[in-house]
């Protein structure tokens, strides 16, 4: 689903890494779980497999196509939903789900069953139809996580999408994510919420200043570390940085 080889990435003339050799493969059928302190990495490597930042030296494949050379196709195969809700203000929430279902070549009978059974579960109907100017935090971030399921991705990829919902949306959002890898589809999300992480992940991985230090099936891991929690594994392996 989603293979990661020998990654790295600089900013500028800088000599210190972003992202240094990271190595990871996920899964079909996974949640996974993309874990470190702020700064270690995470939102970058989230930036170069969607092909948002260009990497320095590397591979990144999406259901068997690279995203350099075949940027186009593997970008078909993902649905993002950013940290910094950057969307089109000016058109209607309709307008903006339009849109990509347009850019995916979604139908508009697909797009229409995708859209209502999302509006209802994330109770954004009665603004469907408003510009998204108008939403608040949180709304924006619903706006964004439909957009992002209009194609119904093979690869779901989410940074820190928790931030500004709901109780019950936040509900909403951790099933969705599990019926997506049910239906034999790959989730990858970013978080500092290791409650969730916890609950949620099939396996995490944990980055800090740029490096891929540990990665496993969550019981694995617990069990190498003698049984500890994942705050205790987190906070052993990154506890030194600012979470």
């Amino acid at each position: 689903m989603l293979k990661i080889e020998h990654l790295s990435k600089s900013y500028g003339k800088s000599n210190v890494k972003a992202v240094s050799d990271l190595q990871l493969e996920l899964r079909p059928g996974e949640i996974f779980g993309f874990l470190g302190p702020n700064g270690a990495g995470k939102t970058t490597t989230i930036k170069l497999l969607t092909g948002i930042l260009p990497y320095d030296t590397g591979k990144i494949s999406v259901c068997g196509c690279d995203v350099k050379s075949q940027a186009m196709a593997a970008k078909r195969h993902i649905g993002y939903v950013s940290d910094s809700h950057i969307l089109f203000d000016k058109l209607t929430g309709r307008e903006y789900v339009d849109f990509l279902a347009d850019i995916y070549g979604v139908d508009v009978a697909a797009r229409k069953e995708r859209a209502d059974r999302l509006l209802d579960r994330f109770a954004l109907r009665d603004a469907f139809d408003t510009q998204i100017r108008t939403y608040s935090h949180g709304m924006k971030q619903k706006i964004n996580i439909i957009g992002a399921l209009i194609h119904d991705p093979d690869l779901w990829v989410l940074d820190e999408p928790m931030t500004g919902l709901d109780p019950q949306s936040a509900y909403e959002l951790k099933e969705l994510m599990r019926e997506h890898c049910n239906a034999g589809k790959t989730v990858f999300f970013s978080t500092h919420v290791l409650e969730v992480a916890e609950k949620l992940c099939d396996r995490v991985g944990i980055i800090v200043k740029g490096e891929l230090i540990m990665v496993g099936d969550l019981d694995e891991l617990k069990a190498a570390q003698g049984d500890k929690t994942l705050e205790d594994i987190f906070l052993s392996v990154a506890g030194g940085e600012h979470a």
